[in-house]
């Protein structure tokens, strides 16, 4: 049988419901992946919340994976029973059964184990977009990213400084910090007091030509201010909740600078995209210049407290569920 998380109704963890359902079938084109790994990313509690809706309820949480292939639909060509892939930013994860269609997933190199691949297909393909195609950053760019002590932060951090960057962290404890330093941030900020005046110390009053914006609400305008003139401000996460309300002319007295918020899903929406990213992420991987940390597994059943521990900043690096 099929372990399946489902929401019924959105809000809290609580509404979380453990199920049992048959093992699907595939259609044309879908493969069935018997799941070893699923991430949890923030995007998880922003559909289980409501901010972001469900096509219709109930519902299946989570956007990313790794198994292996257990059955393929008609018009399957390229991939067979045993292969083992990975998938982001496709729907339905939370289920030890899942179909998906086949032009979703990339096969897995024999040295990346599946519970790694489920801490970075995400994470790490949005870490490939944000550095190399939001805004592509060059040696000796300073960049300031948040929450590096996250599952994207992390990858951010260690990423950019292979690049070539200076990472200033933003992270809200000791630990953290010292985490972020370990994997690659050149100077870290406890808390957003004064961010501006501590950004603009750091880079002799220069500030920064981009800023990754993971929070939200909380810290939108803050994050303009320490951008210098025509910079790039990327929102990309909602942590503390949607930023709405934009003033466009607050970009302007801020320095004529741009704003953008991207999608993964619109980046590698064309297959070569999404192989594209997939190699060069996993040949980093391979190098040793990208190291996942996993800092919390939990049992696919227990995904509640697993949204309770993201959401209450008691994570670090990636989660993951084990079906």
């Amino acid at each position: 049988m099929n372990t399946v998380i489902r929401v019924h109704e959105y809000g809290g963890p609580d509404v979380l419901a453990v199920e049992t359902q048959p093992v699907p079938t595939p259609a044309a084109g879908e493969i069935v992946l018997r799941q070893e790994a699923i991430g949890v990313n923030f995007i998880d509690t922003y559909f289980r919340s409501g901010l972001y809706k469900f096509p219709s309820l109930p519902g299946i949480p989570g956007m990313e994976g790794a198994g292996t292939v257990t059955a393929v639909g008609p018009g399957v060509e390229d991939l067979s029973p045993g292969m083992r892939v990975a998938y982001p930013a496709t729907p339905g994860a939370y289920a030890t059964f899942r179909t998906i269609a086949a032009d979703k997933v990339v096969t897995l190199p024999d040295d990346i184990a599946t519970s790694t691949a489920a801490a970075i297909m995400l994470r790490g393909l949005s870490v490939h977009m944000l550095l190399r195609e939001v805004y592509r950053v060059q040696p000796g760019d300073d960049i300031l990213v948040y929450a590096a002590a996250g599952g994207v932060g992390l990858l951010m951090c260690q990423w950019a400084r292979h690049l070539g960057a200076r990472v200033i962290g933003v992270v809200s404890t000791e630990e953290k910090a010292q985490l972020a330093q370990a994997n690659g941030a050149t100077d870290v900020i406890i808390g957003t007091d004064r961010l501006k005046e501590r950004v603009s110390d750091l880079t002799a009053g220069r500030m920064l030509p981009v800023v990754y914006d993971s929070i939200g609400k909380a810290t939108f305008e803050t994050s303009l201010s320490c951008l210098a003139p025509r910079g790039l401000m990327v929102s990309y996460g909602n942590a503390s909740g949607a930023v709405t309300g934009v003033d466009v002319g607050t970009l302007a007295a801020h320095g004529s600078l741009y704003l953008t918020r991207p999608l993964l899903m619109t980046y590698i929406a064309r297959r070569p995209a999404l192989l594209h990213a997939a190699r060069e992420m996993f040949s980093l991987v391979k190098k040793g210049v990208i190291k996942p940390h996993i800092g919390q597994r939990f049992p696919l059943r227990d995904a509640a407290q697993a949204h309770i521990a993201l959401e209450s900043r008691k994570t670090t690096g990636s989660t993951i569920l084990i079906p």
